[in-house]
């Protein structure tokens, strides 16, 4: 298998971890971006872009069976828990369905390819212990149900089928250009509009006492990338610091470099229907053993990084 000179495909390009991941492979070899929107500026020179409908079975295997790909990042799908209390079709659609069309024009190709799956943590019931990849599975919310249906396609395929598929999990990240619908960079957002005098000295917050595994996500598709070359097909990887950070010590962590008083406050609609203060945090053994990565940003340096990407965009905004 030839993992330099046949094309590598991302899909979910366009994305959040998906673009961290196009600029990571830049200058590799050929890198080929699926996307549902226009790529951003700094990212369009970076690789062939494709517009795809993972939704649209031919769509996607006539576009498979053209690029004949030999490396696949399959990042494109749904990817935030609250939204799919409201809406549990879309998460469907786009992480199980999808990943259908995607595995199956594969199969369809004939094609010698190497597919990393991103999977989520929130597969896994809530621990007070770090998680390992044989941890107890208990979706709590229709995402999570999606991406374990997601993760069952990948593996059936490596089972049935012979595709050479890794899943991973990846545990909670966050870094410049991620969207305020997640809470570090909605309150790394909120501390620069306060800065600006734009809106009132206050945050307003979910569940402050749930602890997650926070990553930087430039580290988790370094991983991505490392998995892709060292990893075993059929295996499942946690991708996470292993270390962590209660809501309340990332709030407080923030407001330490705020330039003004910040008042909190609590939020209702921030709270999700099912929520926990247990740890959700990796233990990742399996990925340290089998490719010797570890995380290389440290936590104050993501945040550092987060908040000055906000400082910028709402200055650049006003």
């Amino acid at each position: 298998m030839n993992l330099v000179f046949g094309p590598v495909l991302v899909t979910g390009a366009t994305g959040f971890a998906g673009g961290h991941l196009v600029e990571h492979l830049a200058g590799t070899g050929r890198v080929v971006a699926w996307g549902r929107t226009a790529p951003r500026k700094e990212l369009a020179g970076l690789a062939d872009w494709q517009t795809v409908d993972l939704l649209d079975r031919a769509d996607v295997q006539e576009a498979i069976a053209l690029l004949r790909p030999t490396t696949l990042y399959h990042l494109a799908g749904a990817s935030h828990v609250a939204e799919s209390w409201q809406d549990t079709v879309t998460p469907l659609e786009g992480n199980v369905l999808a990943t259908a069309h995607l595995l199956d024009a594969i199969r369809r190709a004939n094609l010698d390819c190497r597919v990393l799956l991103t999977s989520s943590s929130a597969v896994y019931a809530p621990s007070a212990t770090p998680i390992t990849e044989s941890g107890p599975i208990a979706p709590a919310n229709p995402y999570a149900l999606s991406k374990l249906a997601q993760e069952q396609l990948a593996l059936r395929a490596f089972t049935d089928d012979g595709l050479a598929v890794i899943v991973v999990r990846p545990f909670n990240h966050t870094g410049p250009r991620q969207t305020p619908a997640f809470v570090a960079p909605a309150m790394a957002r909120q501390i620069a509009l306060i800065e600006q005098g734009l809106v009132d000295p206050v945050i307003r917050v979910g569940n402050l006492d749930a602890r997650r595994d926070l990553t930087d996500v430039r580290d988790v598709v370094r991983a991505y990338s490392v998995l892709m070359e060292r990893g075993q097909a059929g295996e499942i990887y946690n991708v996470g610091s292993g270390v962590g950070h209660s809501i309340r010590s990332i709030l407080d962590a923030l407001l330490s470099r705020s330039a003004v008083p910040v008042s909190i406050e609590t939020d209702p609609a921030r709270l999700r229907p099912v929520e926990t203060s247990a740890l959700v945090v990796a233990d990742a053994t399996r990925l340290r053993h089998e490719t010797g990565w570890q995380p290389e940003r440290s936590f104050d340096r993501l945040l550092d990084e987060l908040l000055g990407y906000w400082r910028v965009k709402v200055r650049s905004s006003k």
